[in-house]
């Protein structure tokens, strides 16, 4: 098992741990709230078929990574990421966040820009902007995001029991395409992540992440279903489409949350179309 340090808590390091296989331009797959890299399945063996070199790691919190008390907020989690590519002195990568996953694309390339970036992806990702303000009357109520953090604080089994439900939309496709094991296995790994991690992530979901968008200079690609019940797309990938000059965008009909394993051959396709198409030059923000 490989681990990179992070950062420090009391006497303790705080560790990542990650995989990387294969060779070839390197794709960096990040994860979604409350999963961890074990959630990419479907997606890491294509990849490296493809001949890619692929890297998967755990959030802070989540997975087989350190579960610290802290450090659960963007900048934090974007610095993690920005370490992780450091240490492994990745260039030409492609970003790949998935649901709070893409706030990690947004923020890192917000703030360390795409000097080892080539392209990125966001699926089901919660950019650019979830909360309901006076300047974004699209987002969603607060008292939402509140009842969240309520019912995790109150009882978390029960709480993750119900939120996969509507992240694989088990009325919809249980049995077809999702079977109950998943949705099980997807519970098991989500309730042994960090209580705190888990409820602290909530907030960040909350992060204004327009202005990390507003500045990305490299090929984006946004993949989205429209039947998203956990990050609705009107609100999250039709805007960021909106907001990234030249993205390409991919609407997944009737797809849910959870499509990297549910229309998991839709996405692959779209994917590895957009990796293997000729990188072309981005206007970036003006000067």
């Amino acid at each position: 098992m490989s681990y990179i340090t992070v950062d420090k808590e009391n006497s303790g390091t705080i560790d990542l741990y990650y995989e990387d296989h294969g060779t070839g331009k390197p794709v960096v797959l990040i994860h979604g709230w409350p999963l961890s890299s074990k959630s990419w399945e479907k997606q890491v063996s294509v990849l490296l078929d493809s001949g890619y070199r692929v890297i998967v790691y755990d959030r802070r919190g989540f997975g087989n990574s350190a579960k610290p008390t802290y450090g659960y907020d963007y900048d934090t989690l974007a610095e993690d990421l920005h370490k992780l590519m450091t240490e492994l002195d990745l260039a030409d990568a492609t970003l790949v966040g998935f649901s709070m996953g893409g706030g990690e694309v947004a923020r890192y390339l917000g703030t360390y820009g795409s000097e080892r970036v080539e392209r990125a992806v966001f699926i089901s990702a919660i950019p650019p902007f979830l909360l309901k303000t006076s300047d974004n009357p699209e987002g969603i109520e607060g008292s939402v995001f509140d009842g969240f953090m309520e019912s995790i604080a109150a009882d978390r089994p029960a709480f993750l029991s119900g939120f996969l439900s509507d992240f694989y939309n088990v009325d919809t496709f249980g049995g077809v395409r999702v079977s109950d094991e998943v949705v099980r296995l997807s519970w098991n790994v989500a309730a042994a992540a960090s209580p705190r991690g888990t409820l602290d992530c909530v907030s960040a979901w909350l992060t204004d992440f327009r202005n990390d968008l507003a500045s990305i200079d490299v090929p984006v690609l946004v993949i989205h279903g429209d039947a998203d019940r956990i990050v609705p797309f009107a609100i999250s990938g039709r805007r960021t489409h909106e907001l990234i000059e030249g993205s390409r965008l991919v609407v997944i009909e009737g797809g849910p949350h959870g499509i990297t394993w549910t229309h998991a051959e839709i996405v692959n396709r779209e994917v590895l179309d957009f990796l293997e198409q000729q990188v072309q030059p981005v206007a970036g923000p003006p000067a």
